[in-house]
């Protein structure tokens, strides 16, 4: 707990048994309160690590990421800031403090970690996501006027503010109707530089062609569907 304000960490997770105990031992205790991992019907030993780490698991067999992430937001029912991180261990979980410590001390309702402000790992963002991310906050700031620099998954919102945005989105359009919903809310916004490495084991979404394209067409559906 920071400053009185119960902190809680999502972490949705698929087949991520080699990562997810070091993302869960490197968040920093005495800050988080609760880690719900959510296993996104995974088929190895992600849920049993995750157990014996200490986070609390909820399975969601429907595979997307918006779909576990409203799953982990359903177990949750007492809080006040919600974190997402991802369970590949390409954030790095220590560096949550840059994200919550705007919104605690009353600057922000939502901070984006940018992988573009802080360090990257050399290859750690893929040419296809690169490049799908910054067609993304393209689009963002010309149909919606503000200025994002990253579509970044390592993400912390105030949970009334969370509430409010009615998050609906199942797939991989979860971040892009996140941001835009908080620009139409008026949510004070924030970006914290975050360092980026090579995540522990293959992308299932940006290590293929097929998978790159489905969420970049996902994503792009999503902010357009958004400005009409």
């Amino acid at each position: 707990m920071l400053n009185n304000k119960r902190i809680s960490v999502l972490i949705p997770a698929f087949n991520e048994e080699k990562s997810i105990a070091q993302v869960i031992s490197e968040l920093p205790q005495g800050i988080v309160d609760e880690i719900v991992v959510i296993d996104n019907a995974s088929t190895d030993a992600t849920q049993e690590i995750a157990l014996r780490n200490g986070a609390k698991v909820v399975k969601e067999l429907h595979r997307g990421y918006g779909a576990a992430c409203l799953k982990g937001l359903e177990s949750i029912d007492n809080t006040d800031i919600v974190v997402i991180i991802d369970g590949d261990y390409s954030d790095y979980p220590e560096q949550i403090t840059r994200l919550v410590e705007p919104i605690v001390s009353g600057n922000a309702d939502f901070v984006i970690g940018s992988r573009v402000l802080g360090r990257r790992e050399a290859g750690a963002l893929t040419p296809q996501q690169y490049l799908g991310n910054k067609l993304a906050v393209f689009l963002i700031h010309r149909l919606f006027g503000y200025k994002f620099t990253d579509m970044g998954p390592f993400r912390a919102i105030r949970y009334e503010s969370l509430k409010k945005l009615n998050m609906n989105d199942k797939d991989f359009g979860w971040n892009a109707e996140m941001q835009i919903k908080a620009v139409n809310s008026g949510l004070n916004i924030r970006e914290a530089p975050v360092d980026y490495r090579k995540r522990i084991g293959a992308s299932k979404i940006s290590g293929t062609i097929s998978g790159a394209i489905k969420a970049g067409t996902k994503i792009i559906f999503t902010i357009f569907k958004y400005a009409v």
